[in-house]
């Protein structure tokens, strides 16, 4: 059965680090189109709100992907230990929501520059 929850650990790795945003290339690919996707269901009546939902369902395809990966690593490292899933999902949004910040932050304190047609005033 331990190889079984390794498989299966490998698995979430992979398609965790396919929406994480550690690969510099699945933006395009992958995140931004589930971002739009999730922001045209949730904003079917008010199209006013398509760019912030846009937002949310970016940083939420990060998230996912960061605890997918963190998920994996664990069952593919230590496939003996028994997960604790409250736990694991804690840690994945903080240390997605750590990356975000720092992101933002670089981006605020003009050390990233975004191209011109990605500012948002």
């Amino acid at each position: 059965m331990v190889w079984f929850k390794r498989l299966r650990g490998g698995l979430w790795l992979g398609l965790g680090y396919l929406l994480s945003p550690l690969s510099w290339w699945n933006d395009l690919v992958f995140n931004l189109p589930i971002a739009y996707g999730f922001a045209y269901l949730v904003t079917l009546g008010h199209r006013a709100w398509f760019v912030p939902a846009t937002i949310l369902g970016y940083w939420l395809s990060n998230v996912v992907g960061m605890v997918m990966m963190q998920w994996g690593a664990t069952d593919v490292l230590r496939a003996d230990r028994q997960t604790n899933w409250q736990r694991d999902l804690l840690i994945g949004l903080a240390s997605s929501t750590v990356y975000t910040a720092i992101a933002a932050g670089l981006v605020y304190f003009n050390v990233l520059r975004l191209p011109p047609g990605l500012t948002l005033g």
